[in-house]
């Protein structure tokens, strides 16, 4: 099953009453964004972690003790002491767990960031399928209204002797074919619309179609002539990234608060004690050596600290390979479509193609190579198109 259907939650039945200033994938994604469950869910999840993380820093809980003494030979003499007391950490490890917190939080941020990124990506890509299969379902459209009209006038030039039946039945037979592709087109079409519906909440009686939800044209976006400044931008502004750079920065800490472990823990409380026959009040003044506990931490938050530097480094070498791939992707597409376009303004139109065939100067065969040709060449540029913007999505998805 497709996970995509389980990520998307944008609310369908707003859509229906955008209007045209609203429409098209930003608004899309803006209604997405704001419904979709798992990134509901991941927010709860992230906010649980940072609560989390400052428990780490919480002082430990206040004891409270009470002893009451009698003695052996005469019960009737009594002794009765209470103990308060409240241990804590040196308190510079408080302000370093503190920092350390802080940039945990960022981390967990960046974190989030991008995984919304993630999920308005694959949304994006789902509007960009819609955009294709909406404009070649109108050029299957076209090429089926054309057979169509063939069809019906060959089937009269039969009937009248003017046309044998190995050129109706030709024509009868692009016919079907372009209809079955139409229809299939348009379940693609309606399948890829259907993907925007919310999980789990009743469907309207008709789903929105591209227009109403502005999916018709894609934005422009052009080919950046010079990537290098570009990708050193995106990767400054990768979340992924900067989420390792905040994990990397905590580790470092950890380190420090490690080392701090080796500090004395204090205690401080007061006492209570009737043993003289009258109240005696003091203080209570303790100190805790941590001779065992903190052993081998320091290695442990190294280790761990040097783990994460290398995983930010493989990070960031996999994400400037991705990019600059994406670009050279995205530059043989860009090079490919302007190729397409510039044969499409110098081929002659389709409709002198017809004349030519019903005057007589090409054969059937002749038409129907030309015309296989031309809409086989308009639906590569489609998918270039789509390719191409895709490419481009990826490149710029830390702006989404």
């Amino acid at each position: 099953m497709n996970k995509r259907f389980f990520i998307f939650s944008a609310a369908i039945l707003a859509f229906a009453g955008m209007s045209a200033q609203t429409s098209g994938i930003d608004a899309v994604l803006q209604q997405i964004e704001a419904n979709n469950k798992e990134l509901q869910a991941n927010s709860h999840l992230i906010s649980s972690q940072k609560l989390e993380n400052k428990t780490n820093n919480n002082l430990p809980d206040p004891t409270l003790s009470y002893a009451h003494l009698w003695d052996s030979k005469n019960s009737d003499e009594t002794v009765g002491e209470m103990v308060i007391s409240q241990s804590f950490d040196f308190p510079t490890l408080y302000a370093t767990r503190g920092k350390m917190n802080r940039l945990k939080t960022n981390a967990l941020d960046a974190q989030a960031t991008a995984f919304r990124q993630q999920i308005l990506l694959q949304a994006k890509e789902v509007c960009l399928d819609i955009i294709m299969l909406q404009r070649q379902q109108a050029l299957l459209d076209e090429r089926l209204k054309n057979a169509e009209e063939l069809s019906a006038m060959y089937t009269r030039r039969l009937e009248t002797g003017d046309a044998n039946a190995l050129e109706t039945n030709k024509i009868n037979l692009e016919l079907l074919n372009v209809r079955t592709e139409a229809r299939m087109n348009q379940t693609a079409l309606n399948n890829k619309l259907k993907e925007l519906l919310t999980p789990g909440r009743p469907r309207p009686d008709t789903t929105p179609d591209a227009q109403t939800l502005g999916l018709t044209e894609y934005p422009a976006v052009p080919l950046p002539a010079d990537f290098h400044p570009l990708a050193d931008e995106l990767l400054a502004s990768d979340p992924t990234l900067q989420s390792l750079q905040g994990e990397s920065s905590a580790a470092r800490k950890q380190i420090s608060a490690s080392k701090q472990g080796w500090l004395p823990k204090l205690e401080l409380g007061y006492r209570r004690n009737t043993e003289s026959g009258h109240p005696l009040n003091g203080v209570v003044v303790g100190f805790s050596f941590p001779l065992f506990e903190n052993r081998n931490k320091v290695k442990i938050a190294k280790t761990q600290a040097l783990n994460i530097d290398y995983q930010k480094e493989n990070a960031a070498l996999q994400a400037s390979s991705a990019l600059w791939q994406l670009y050279e992707e995205a530059k043989n597409l860009h090079a490919s479509m302007e190729e397409y376009e510039r044969t499409f303004h110098q081929q002659q139109d389709l409709s002198l193609l017809k004349q030519a065939l019903m005057g007589g100067q090409i054969s059937m065969i002749e038409y129907f190579v030309e015309i296989s040709v031309v809409y086989q060449s308009k639906t590569n540029l489609l998918q270039l198109e789509n390719q191409y913007q895709k490419a481009m999505a990826q490149i710029y998805k830390s702006r989404l």
